[in-house]
């Protein structure tokens, strides 16, 4: 009896070109922000205006996974001095009350991995806003490392929003995975779904762009005003009403309290090289615990064979028990995360290495009218239950899974900057491509394109359909395993990035590969 086969979405071979050059190089999940960015430093900028430029440019051109509302990390080293890490990760608000989120007695059954909350209100809509600290974190990052005056890093950002969002196939997807919640809320409506649908490109011909509400207005506000106005002037006293009025408790004393802050990067030996992890609540300590774990692991070759994948997998399950057991759930197994990851590296050898999130995608699925900003919804990053270690308060901050990096060689100089988006799933595809590119000597093209394995829990593992048939039976033979495509939607994998210089001083620069937008580019 016929037996019908697992469907497959992809019935083509995908490539993603690699950047190569000598000069400065950024690389983005999307192009138009990459594009802002060799922008900025033909202008004169170096790697720090860079990556702050770019950041704001993603608010307008990839607003479902980053933008003012949201929070971050970023990693930044310089040849002769020191890596830091730049931490703008959530913080709950002052009036943050666990009683204010009764959950129903059931356990979420979709995404969570913890009760359920009446209404969702921990998961969208206004009393899910953590403070939004990204505009923070751009601006110390300015203030430390720029050299570009506030107008002419913000140019293209503003640019950008006075042209809009693509309205192109990717987009009709993004804002439609959201619709559902994005209906709720009168603004968010009217952007992201006139006429109650997600726009749509036309059938042929250009796809044509769309405004997104008062963004544009706020980005020149703070292109003439300075950053701070986004937490004690006038974007300050507009968001904060709008909040207000929407029954939310986020407060203008929590907005004008907002403070990014620098810390010493997590600087730890390995093979030869230094990686500078991010500092703060993210994904270091399990990234370093992997590390430990894979040190006896198979190297040779010029790919990982079977022998490594089946050690990694056991590393990375035995890493995500103790992660669990000891630091909490950081982020639900699945869940919908919306992030994105940026590097930059300058002609001088600056390197910046930058995550930043809203959460879920298009975190809260609020925009608040009279600045354009589309909230995080942070507050889902705490656990309901009382006395867990992210149990909701105010004033805390829970654990992240970004994962921001700089690689140094044996000199101490950054020789590599990578990341990806996509929660639990981020820390498997960044050991992997540092694996890949630091451990085999692999290509960064030829890295982007080898196919991957997912492990973000204590058992079980994802894998690429296309891995070798013996490594795909080594990992059954380990516990649960999934085959799965690399695909634009549903996303099984993590989105990774990054930048190499080589030895020889070339730069190269490649981007996820089934990312539609994303785009890595040389600076002329």
């Amino acid at each position: 009896m016929y037996q019908p086969p697992d469907h497959t979405t992809q019935h083509w071979q995908v490539t993603k070109p690699a950047a190569r050059g000598r000069r400065g190089m950024v690389a983005s999940q999307s192009r138009a922000a990459a594009e802002a960015g060799i922008a900025i430093l033909e202008a004169g900028g170096n790697a720090a205006d860079a990556a702050v430029g770019m950041a704001f440019a993603l608010a307008s051109t990839e607003p479902w996974n980053s933008g003012l509302g949201g929070i971050g990390f970023a990693q930044v080293a310089a040849p002769g001095g020191p890596a830091e890490t730049f931490d703008f990760g959530p913080v709950s608000p002052a009036g943050l009350d666990a009683k204010d989120f009764p959950t129903t007695g059931r356990m979420k059954q979709d995404l969570f991995a913890w009760p359920e909350v009446e209404g969702d209100r921990n998961i969208h809509g206004p009393m899910s806003f953590c403070i939004p600290s990204s505009v923070a974190g751009y601006a110390l990052l300015h203030q430390r490392r720029g050299r570009l005056p506030v107008a002419e890093v913000l140019a293209p950002a503003v640019a950008l929003a006075k042209r809009g969002l693509a309205q192109d196939w990717f987009t009709t997807l993004k804002i439609a995975n959201a619709a559902s919640t994005l209906k709720l809320y009168p603004e968010s409506a009217r952007i992201y779904l006139p006429n109650g649908l997600p726009p749509v490109a036309p059938y042929q011909g250009k796809p044509g762009f769309f405004r997104q509400g008062n963004l544009p207005a706020t980005l020149e506000r703070l292109q003439q005003a300075g950053f701070r106005d986004f937490y004690e002037g006038e974007v300050a006293a507009a968001i904060a009403a709008d909040v207000r009025e929407a029954g939310g408790i986020l407060s203008a004393a929590d907005l004008a309290g907002c403070q990014a802050r620098v810390l010493p990067a997590v600087s730890v030996p390995w093979r030869g090289r230094t990686l500078h992890l991010s500092n703060g609540l993210t994904a270091a300590p399990t990234f370093r615990r992997v590390m430990a774990l894979m040190e006896g692991a198979d190297w040779s070759g010029q790919a990982p064979g079977t022998a490594w994948h089946l050690a990694f997998a056991k590393a990375m399950q035995e890493a995500y028990a103790e992660r669990l057991a000891g630091l909490g759930d950081a982020e639900p197994k699945g869940a919908d995360s919306c992030t994105t990851h940026l590097n930059v590296v300058d002609a001088d050898g600056m390197m910046v290495s930058m995550t930043t999130t809203l959460l879920s995608s298009m975190g809260s699925r609020v925009v608040l009218p009279r600045s354009g900003v589309l909230m995080n919804n942070g507050v889902m990053w705490f656990d309901p239950r009382p006395g867990s270690a992210n149990a909701i308060g105010p004033r805390k901050r829970p654990l992240t899974n970004m994962s921001p990096v700089i690689v140094a060689d044996a000199a101490g100089r950054p020789e590599m900057a990578l990341g990806a988006s996509g929660g639990r799933r981020i820390l498997a595809a960044v050991f992997q491509m540092l694996s890949l590119v630091s451990g085999f000597g692999m290509d960064p093209q030829a890295a982007a394109h080898f196919p991957r394995l997912d492990v973000s829990g204590p058992e079980g593992a994802t894998a690429d359909r296309t891995l070798p048939q013996a490594t795909l039976d080594g990992l059954a033979a380990m516990g649960p395993l999934e085959l799965v495509e690399h695909a634009v939607l549903p996303v099984n994998f993590a989105c990774p990035n990054l930048i190499l210089v080589q030895p020889g001083g070339e730069r190269i620069g490649v981007t996820d590969v089934m990312s539609p937008w994303s785009a890595a580019l040389a600076q002329p």
